[in-house]
């Protein structure tokens, strides 16, 4: 829990919360951005379309993201009958926020290489520190995000490309998504851990970064 590193390491728990705010922020926005290009404006008028953290944040998310290491941010609202794209509108939409997420990966990736190939920074430095969180926990929004289960972004793509014929199965998962969620991420605990472990463990060895404030 991140909490738990605050009089420990405060240094490394406000690099995770820059991290988090940074990574849910470039989401968020690009899932306003995404539908005001396409002819919504309901985030605009709602000021979301923003790189504002704090028109992002959402206050329960983040308590729960420092309490038990679980969080969400404040969902941007559209209105899918004002999309120039009827029937893969809102899955553009959906996937804008992932897609953001994949960009800052690349970017702070590069960044991260490059800072590590080329300078004299230590494997301590909080400079490559920040990079590599933002690295990761970028991935993880992607990967959790894209889960097809409602009310994350995947669930907006498999119903773009549902036949009419299985509108049964949208039925369900938007009754039971959320206690679907629920019970995966309670139950697949060891599962969101593994997956996080395998990329922390797989950009480790691509980036030839230690990171050693996993052990803390």
């Amino acid at each position: 829990m991140l909490l738990s590193i605050l009089f420990t390491r405060p240094e490394i728990f406000i690099i995770w919360i820059i991290a988090i705010v940074f990574g849910i922020t470039v989401h968020e926005f690009a899932h306003a951005f995404a539908a005001y290009k396409m002819g919504d404006n309901t985030a605009k008028y709602l000021g979301r379309l923003t790189l504002n953290p704090l028109k992002h944040m959402d206050v329960m998310g983040s308590l729960m993201l420092l309490l038990v290491g679980f969080g969400w941010g404040k969902p941007v609202p559209f209105n899918p009958y004002n999309l120039r794209y009827k029937k893969f509108g809102a899955a553009i939409v959906a996937i804008a926020g992932p897609l953001a997420n994949l960009i800052s990966v690349f970017v702070f990736g590069i960044m991260l290489y490059l800072i590590d190939s080329y300078t004299s920074f230590g494997d301590r430095n909080l400079l490559l520190s920040l990079f590599f969180v933002i690295v990761i926990l970028n991935i993880f929004l992607i990967l959790f995000n894209l889960l097809p289960i409602p009310p994350l972004d995947g669930s907006k793509v498999l119903y773009a490309f549902l036949p009419s014929s299985k509108q049964n199965v949208v039925i369900f998962l938007e009754k039971y998504g959320i206690y679907i969620l629920l019970a995966f991420i309670i139950l697949g605990g060891s599962i969101l851990s593994f997956v996080f472990g395998y990329f922390i463990s797989l950009s480790s060895d691509i980036l030839h970064y230690y990171p050693w404030f996993l052990y803390i």
